[in-house]
């Protein structure tokens, strides 16, 4: 690997976060036109369409599964991607975007600890470390700094749900690892857009006051462009240049970048006027601290062989 595919692969990985971290504030200001039904399965939709296009213009190696295969591939994306989305668009409603970028940035971890559970492993000293260090930051934030809320276990509901849909993605995730061998990544998610698609559209049949396509028409320009660029940029692009990164760099150094996503999410939320508290910039600090500090040693490594 030379020095500028190595540069190259990093300002793509900074976009990529950027393209992430920013339909945090985009998608909350969004919530004020549409559903979040609504929002999470025009994503879908948009995303399914624009992969479909990629594949049929560049092909795809031909794979074949077997009907159990199929229904493990199905389920895992249906859960994974749908309970993600389900659980963040959701729970923006009743919570900060920047509170929401905080506690996604805690998937990566997750997905190593469900990793130790699943092989019956301990986690290793690093991982402990960046555990009770990241949840600290996250839990002072999402307490506001009250201690007594922590004891009683009165969380604001936003902040359990996407809780609850970034331990949907860490499932997603660390099932990935071993469905990747039997599948091709860009049709894989576009199996993933699709369940998704699936399993919201069927809960907009079941959710009368839900109406995706009269929302959508009924909404403002600004309104219709932040679904749109949550669908192409925050999906399909974000996706494809994390990948590249990902195939350039290397998967643990290109985690480290995943620090980056409450960054942007807080700056963008800034700039569209929203609140934005010293208190959730110093959670912003601790979370990268924990996550970033054990990582060290492996960038440099990986520094060092590039």
């Amino acid at each position: 690997m030379n020095a500028s595919s190595t540069t190259k692969a990093v300002v793509l990985l900074i976009i990529c976060t950027f393209f992430w971290g920013s339909c945090f504030p985009i998608g909350k200001h969004a919530l004020n036109e549409v559903h979040a039904l609504t929002l999470v399965f025009w994503r879908f939709v948009i995303a399914a369409i624009c992969l479909a296009i990629y594949l049929k213009l560049i092909g795809s190696e031909r794979f074949v599964l077997t009907v159990k295969q199929w229904c493990w591939v199905i389920g895992v994306s249906a859960v994974g991607v749908g309970g993600l989305n389900l659980g963040l668009f959701t729970g923006l409603e009743h919570t900060e975007a920047t509170n929401g970028s905080l506690i996604m940035a805690l998937s990566p971890l997750m997905t190593a600890l469900i990793a130790c559970v699943a092989r019956r492993t301990l986690p290793t000293l690093p991982q402990c470390f960046s555990l009770v260090v990241s949840l600290s930051g996250v839990l002072m934030v999402i307490t506001n700094g009250h201690l007594e809320a922590l004891l009683n276990m009165a969380f604001n509901q936003g902040d359990k749900m996407i809780f609850s849909g970034m331990l949907a993605w860490s499932f997603y995730t660390y099932c990935s690892q071993g469905i990747s061998r039997w599948i091709p990544v860009i049709p894989y998610t576009l199996v993933g857009m699709v369940s998704g698609a699936a399993v919201i559209g069927l809960m907009c049949l079941a959710t009368p006051e839900v109406k995706p396509f009269a929302e959508l028409l009924g909404s403002s320009s600004v309104g219709l462009i932040e679904v749109a660029y949550i669908g192409l940029f925050g999906t399909v692009a974000g996706y494809l240049l994390w990948l590249n990164g990902v195939r350039e760099l290397g998967s643990p150094t290109a985690a480290l970048f995943f620090n980056f996503v409450p960054v942007f999410a807080v700056l963008t939320a800034y700039l569209m006027g929203q609140a934005v508290t010293q208190l959730q910039l110093v959670g912003i600090a601790i979370v990268i601290l924990g996550l970033l500090v054990p990582r060290l040693s492996v960038f440099r490594k990986a520094t060092q062989a590039v």
